[in-house]
């Protein structure tokens, strides 16, 4: 089961700044990450979600890729489609497979909820950013030294007491050092 954890920065860019580290660490092993939602809130009050991974883009990708596929094998059987036909007949197949990966894309979310991270971010003040992680296995002693140093607030997380208090600390004691 993966962990929520919802944390909250002082300005605008500072978790989209986490975000790569989070990355890194994953490349590194020491974090296995389900989902990441970088939030920003501006000086109007207005959020805007950014999400780790592009849904509607990976959908219009591999509906390309299948909606070609899909069109040459259908078109291979028949040895009397000129070939221009059947360039004609695949590059076609490729876009309507594009067109509904997009649509399926733009309705298709996983991870964290969006209604969720939209109710949280009412806690957020203006000018602020916070980073919204589903983390399924972690090496918190090897990752919270590397967190902290952005500093931040914890709005939420379901991490066992023992780790969340940990992380708060650390993440207090960069706070204190800050100021």
């Amino acid at each position: 089961m993966a962990d929520l954890i919802a944390v909250m920065y002082p300005d605008q860019y500072r978790a989209a700044e986490v975000l790569p580290v989070l990355r890194r660490l994953e490349h590194e092993y020491l974090l296995d990450l389900d989902d990441a939602v970088v939030v920003t809130k501006n000086a109007k009050g207005k959020f805007r979600l950014h999400q780790s991974v592009d849904l509607v883009t990976e959908g219009a990708v591999s509906g390309a890729f299948w909606g070609a596929l899909v069109g040459l094998l259908f078109t291979l059987p028949f040895p009397f489609v000129a070939p221009l036909a059947w360039l004609g007949i695949t590059v076609a197949s490729a876009a309507v497979g594009a067109a509904s990966g997009v649509l399926s894309g733009s309705f298709r979310d996983y991870g964290i909820d969006d209604n969720f991270v939209r109710q949280l971010s009412t806690q957020m003040a203006n000018n602020t950013s916070a980073l919204f992680v589903l983390v399924r296995k972690s090496t918190p002693d090897k990752v919270i030294p590397e967190i902290v140093k952005f500093g931040g607030t914890i709005l939420r997380t379901s991490l066992p007491h023992d780790i969340e208090k940990q992380l708060q600390n650390a993440l207090e004691q960069k706070a204190q050092v800050a100021a």
